[in-house]
């Protein structure tokens, strides 16, 4: 086991403005990586989050995962920026919860294309440089709800299992190629989301936590990092749960 360090390394991290995204940017950054990373929405987030890094070279973006076109030319203009493509985190993702009886077909397929299509569209782009190179690593943020599932969440689970399942069959084809896909399934993490829940929600959930706790961004951000690393370069198709035994 060595120190991780990603000096002369270039990562990419969709939906890397905010949330569990922008603390892997941070953390990636830190540990000496060239990091780009994407946004949807908020560029001025995108931008001040960018100012902070340190080090010499990261770059942002703009891209609409739920548009083919959208991932094709940003990719495209990405990979060009950075020169070459060690590592990929696919973390961009949405909900639109409801029952499945009463959801709408537009949010069926929002979540869809952009949760599952979309990732998959991205490491295939991902995936040509790293061909060329003969290494790289990915990881994918999936959710426990993808292992679980969850009242109201029929399409956002369907998408993250989705992605565990594409995330084993690629790590298949690629392996011979010195190419790791892995997963990550955050359980409850303090993010804007769960802000928003009252302190009684918040009591309520980590009392169903074995560890009593609900995690934080730095926990996800740590996992993304050592599965990106050479120290974890004997592990690919795996999933790796961090949920604080929430789901074992």
């Amino acid at each position: 086991m060595s120190l991780l360090s990603f000096a002369g390394k270039s990562i990419l991290v969709t939906g890397g403005s905010r949330g569990i995204g922008a603390e892997v940017v941070r953390h990636l950054a830190n540990q000496g990586a060239r990091v780009a990373f994407t946004y949807s929405s908020r560029p001025d987030l995108a931008e001040a989050l960018l100012k902070t890094l340190p080090g010499e070279g990261h770059l942002t973006h703009l891209m609409n995962l739920s548009d083919p076109q959208s991932i094709e030319s940003s990719m495209k203009s990405i990979i060009k920026s950075l020169g070459s493509l060690n590592g990929l985190v696919n973390n961009a993702g949405l909900t639109r919860d409801q029952i499945l009886l009463l959801m709408k077909q537009e949010d069926l397929d929002l979540v869809l294309n952009t949760n599952l299509r979309g990732t998959i569209l991205v490491t295939k782009a991902a995936l040509k440089a790293m061909l060329k190179a003969q290494s790289g690593a990915i990881v994918t943020i999936t959710s426990v709800i993808g292992q679980t599932g969850h009242a109201g969440q029929s399409n956002y689970a369907a998408s993250k299992a989705g992605l565990e399942a594409f995330s084993k069959s690629v790590a298949l084809e690629v392996a011979s190629r010195n190419i790791r896909l892995n997963c990550i399934a955050p359980g409850f993490i303090a993010t804007e989301m769960t802000d928003a829940l009252t302190e009684q929600q918040k009591i309520d959930i980590q009392e169903k936590i074995p560890l009593k706790k609900i995690g934080s961004t730095v926990d996800v951000a740590q996992a993304v990092a050592y599965l990106l690393s050479e120290n974890s370069s004997y592990i690919t198709g795996q999933t790796l749960n961090v949920n604080g035994g929430l789901f074992m």
